[in-house]
């Protein structure tokens, strides 16, 4: 079974795009939990242009562009954590920001991803800075029990920042996505082929 949960070392690094190449090099089915923000183009929407797969609806739609559980309390919205369950069957979750984002003001992303119990994929930048943010979320995540897939890099090919999160992780380096440009279906899978090994995520 295709079924990952993918998160960040941060917000606006690439993961929606990851994302994107995983559920089509897959044929995955994609869930986003929570939308914050609805002006621009949603994530969900995101997926559809780009890797043309189904589309799980979100639990939860608010309209103000934060983290969730500030968004929902603006929109008058009650995020019911016990009640929010990844859909049965292959999955791609996304979720938002970086693994210890507030969902609520009680539970983290990364708490949900303890309860669910789903291989997480943690996305990391290749940039300055990377080596703690990324060894920060994975150790979060490995002290709630949550199971971790391995890491994939977004951007310019860093060689020993990826390497050493790796190693000092104790995580499996899947690959890194170079900045896609132009971004498009055909230019995100060939992108995604070239530098993912499809097996280590069927």
């Amino acid at each position: 079974m295709t079924r990952f949960v993918v998160t960040g070392t941060d917000t606006g690094i690439g993961k929606t795009i990851f994302s994107a190449g995983l559920a089509q090099a897959t044929g995955t089915p994609y869930w986003k939990p929570i939308q914050s923000g609805l002006e621009d183009e949603t994530d969900s929407e995101v997926i559809a242009r780009l890797a043309g797969v189904s589309i799980r609806p979100e639990a939860y739609r608010l309209v103000t562009p934060a983290s969730p559980h500030i968004a929902a309390e603006i929109d008058g919205v009650n995020i019911d954590t016990k009640t929010l369950t990844p859909p049965p069957g292959d999955l791609i979750v996304e979720g938002a920001g970086g693994a210890l984002v507030p969902v609520t003001r009680t539970t983290l992303y990364a708490d949900l991803f303890a309860r669910w119990q789903i291989p997480v994929i943690v996305c990391a930048r290749t940039a300055l800075g990377t080596i703690n943010h990324s060894l920060l979320t994975i150790e979060a995540l490995k002290s709630r029990g949550v199971p971790l897939h391995g890491v994939a890099f977004l951007g310019d090919a860093v060689e020993d920042s990826e390497a050493i999160i790796a190693k000092l992780g104790g995580v499996r380096r899947l690959g890194r996505l170079p900045i896609v440009d132009p971004l498009d279906s055909a230019t995100l899978a060939a992108a995604f082929k070239a530098n993912f090994q499809i097996a280590d995520f069927v």
